[in-house]
């Protein structure tokens, strides 16, 4: 089928094949469909949608439009997506606390793009630790530690990056069955037997409602299901940061305390749910008692420390990461509780400071972030310390400044703190 005749074909509502999605998009690849072909049909898949069988359809040609992890030699392998937060440092928490259990964490993870760093980026802020393991030391440390995530040295997907790049340049990005599987191919790309995924509800995520959130959620739920996968999808909140600390050394720490029994109650809560969602998925034990048992015990952060240990990084900074050196407190302009905090003006403030990305390649610096010291529904006297903003030498000082400023809205009567886990799908 010729490009025009898919244009067509989706402009008039048609559906395709597997095999008129497997011509296209593997011309698309291989650079004989040009972009503007593919961004007139992209639109017609905004305005016309695509069906169940052929969202799943689509996402396992995207899938095998590169490598494909081969994970099937390691038992309970399970990965875990989350569609993008402030403050969101679950991965570092959770793939120890899923080894620690008897399940086997495995991933190769791109950097991130916008308000902070990703996993490797959160993960570089600890001296010494190394994201190009080789093929063969990344097979070995999953057999023996249960957790490796290391840059990816494969070109897993790569269909999704070009189209994801052209859905931005052409103002389709918001399309259900695109975002789905953009999100899903990659997962499948990475070789879990159980996916688990954290859809993110509110002002600071992609999907502004639970019913959106909910669609999305059940859209991957069934390629999941067309891949013989295992996948399970929680909704959860994001009008306000998970946790308090925002910034990559910051998240490690916190995360580090989380394992220790010491986290934020909301960082810990969520992160025990993901925990019970992908054990349960993969047939092990996922009773909540268990998994409180593994971070009193000691082993859940054992586990981190070994982790640490075997790709290079310094377990002795753990908890103590370096921070930069210049800071500043915002402080509450009058009494009264905490009604609202903007995730996103949050994100931003972070990014502006150098701690996100504008433009892959950029450089991120690992010790500037915030720490919040109150959050929705705390009661705040005049003066009182609201956040501190690390940054070094006054880069993006005044704006983050503002925007933090404006991320507090202060009111007279208290406000309850948002429901952190609004559903779970199966």
């Amino acid at each position: 089928m010729r490009a025009t005749d898919m244009i067509d074909k989706k402009r008039h509502g048609g559906e395709h094949t597997r095999e008129e999605l497997e011509a296209f998009i593997g011309g698309y690849v291989a650079g004989e469909v040009p972009d503007y072909q593919v961004a007139a049909w992209l639109m017609a898949v905004v305005f016309r949608g695509m069906t169940v069988r052929e969202t799943a359809e689509l996402t396992a040609v995207m899938a095998h439009s590169g490598d494909l992890l081969d994970l099937s030699g390691l038992p309970h392998t399970v990965d875990k997506h989350s569609t993008g937060g402030v403050g969101d440092k679950t991965s570092l928490v959770l793939a120890p606390l899923l080894a620690a259990a008897g399940a086997v964490v495995a991933k190769m993870s791109g950097r991130g793009l916008g308000h902070t760093g990703g996993t490797i980026d959160k993960l570089e802020s600890i001296p010494g630790f190394r994201t190009d393991l080789s093929e063969r030391d990344f097979y070995r440390q999953a057999e023996t530690v249960g957790v490796v995530i290391t840059g990816q040295s494969k070109e897993l997907a790569p269909a999704d990056g070009l189209l994801y790049a052209l859905r931005d340049a052409t103002a389709t990005v918001q399309s259900l069955p695109l975002i789905a599987a953009s999100i899903m191919s990659k997962k499948l790309a990475g070789g879990a037997r159980t996916i688990v995924l954290d859809v993110k509800v509110g002002s600071g995520a992609f999907m502004k409602t639970p019913a959106e959130a909910r669609e999305l959620a059940r859209t991957m739920l069934g390629i999941g299901e067309r891949a013989n996968r295992n996948v399970r999808a929680l909704l959860s909140d994001m009008s306000e940061p998970l946790g308090r600390a925002v910034g990559n050394a910051l998240e490690v720490d916190e995360a580090v305390r989380c394992l220790q029994g010491e986290g934020p109650e909301d960082l810990q809560a969520l992160c025990l749910a993901l925990a019970e969602a992908g054990l349960a998925a993969a047939g092990l034990d996922a009773s909540r008692a268990a998994l409180q048992e593994l971070i009193s015990s000691g082993r859940a952060f054992a586990t981190f420390e070994a982790w640490v240990r075997a790709q290079g990084g310094d377990v002795s900074q753990l908890g103590h990461l370096e921070r930069a050196p210049d800071r500043h407190t915002l402080r509450a302009p009058r009494s009264g509780y905490v009604a609202r905090l903007e995730a996103l003006e949050v994100g931003q403030a972070v990014k502006v400071l150098g701690g996100g990305r504008s433009r892959k390649g950029d450089a991120i610096d690992p010790g500037v972030g915030v720490v919040l010291h109150a959050k929705v529904g705390d009661e705040v006297a005049a003066g009182d310390a609201l956040a501190t903003l690390y940054h070094r030498g006054g880069r993006g000082f005044e704006e983050a400044l503002a925007r933090l400023e404006g991320a507090f809205t202060l009111a007279d009567e208290a406000a309850a703190a948002p429901e952190l886990v609004l559903e779970t799908l199966a």
